[in-house]
């Protein structure tokens, strides 16, 4: 039999048993500090229990300037290892694998928060946001590419399998992207290439800290659904230059102001448009909850591995059901 949804995959050194991802879903379950509590690591390993071949936990900030939520993960400090190893070791000792994606928020952040004018590529009011920007000076970018730095360092010591950039979902790095959100006049605004500088900067910065065995992911913003902004031309475009600098699998998404499509699979499109022109692992998400429907998008060859987000909220079993529903199948 050929791929599907339960045949492993190997993302550069690392072997996943099957091709389900639980992908980064907030649960507002860190401490107001960004520290890792019991509850959320529960939640995490209730699912790896469960045969989810990746767990990717929730978007931790890489600065507290980048912080969006009053109880968001953190790894913006040395303090948050110890609770983040717990939480590895716990996953790892159910047999799953699992990744962290980091984020910094940008001008979706508000000044109540991080007490301090949210920052951005400019001074445009976010769609999600509620604050006007201050444009970020060159220094600032520099200083937000060490903390993605710093941030990917701290997992690989916390014992995370792999990392994913938060690119997407009107986050500091779709910002950049972005036409709507970047009318900046320098070396980081204007053109395409100019505009994802400021992601391959920082994916450049980890992949030389991080050394090459270790696995990053990208989650692109690829189409911003709104007039005037980012589509799907512009994610197949950013997706071969994700790649040339190292980018291991590219998880494909879209909505500047956050999206809810409907039906299944609504980044199916991204990922039709994507996938023929990159020679990496490309994911997506949005409303899965089918198998078959799941393994499909593996069988066709349209996806290498497949997001399942809201549907294993609610039930932490739902691999281990729809790997006995795909056995009666076949």
């Amino acid at each position: 039999m050929g791929r599907h949804l339960f045949s492993p995959i190997t993302i550069r050194n690392v072997e996943l048993p099957n091709r389900i991802v639980m992908p980064p879903m907030a649960t507002n379950l860190a401490s107001e500090d960004g520290k890792v509590t019991p509850e959320l690591i529960e939640h995490y390993t209730l699912r790896a229990r469960a045969l989810v071949g990746l767990i990717i936990v929730e978007h931790a900030y890489v600065s507290p300037l980048g912080k969006v939520s009053r109880r968001q993960l953190g790894i913006h400090s040395d303090t948050v290892i110890p609770g983040l190893k717990e939480l590895t070791q716990s996953i790892h000792s159910a047999g799953g694998k699992v990744c962290l994606q980091i984020s910094h928020g940008g001008s979706v952040c508000s000044k109540e928060l991080i007490k301090a004018q949210p920052l951005g590529s400019s001074s445009i009011k976010h769609p999600m946001g509620r604050d006007i920007p201050k444009e970020m000076s060159e220094e600032e970018i520099k200083g937000v590419v060490s903390e993605f730095c710093r941030a990917a360092e701290r997992a690989k010591e916390s014992g995370f399998d792999m990392i994913e950039i938060h690119g997407a979902h009107g986050f500091l790095l779709n910002q950049f992207f972005s036409p709507l959100t970047n009318r900046r006049t320098d070396g980081y605004g204007g053109s395409r290439k100019n505009r994802l500088r400021l992601s391959i900067e920082i994916i450049q910065e980890i992949k030389s800290a991080v050394g090459e065995d270790f696995p990053v992911l990208f989650r692109l913003g690829g189409d911003d659904r709104m007039y005037g902004g980012l589509s799907v031309d512009d994610a197949r475009w950013a997706a071969l230059r994700l790649v040339r600098c190292g980018v291991d699998v590219i998880d494909l998404t879209g909505g500047l102001g956050g999206y809810n499509g409907q039906g299944q699979g609504y980044f199916v499109y991204l990922a039709e448009a994507v996938k023929p022109v990159v020679d990496i692992p490309v994911m997506i998400s949005g409303g899965i909850r089918d198998p078959l429907f799941a393994n499909n998008l593996i069988e066709e060859g349209k996806v290498d591995l497949v997001g399942v987000g809201r549907a294993l909220l609610e039930d932490p079993q739902w691999a281990e059901k729809a790997r006995a529903e795909l056995a009666i199948l076949q």
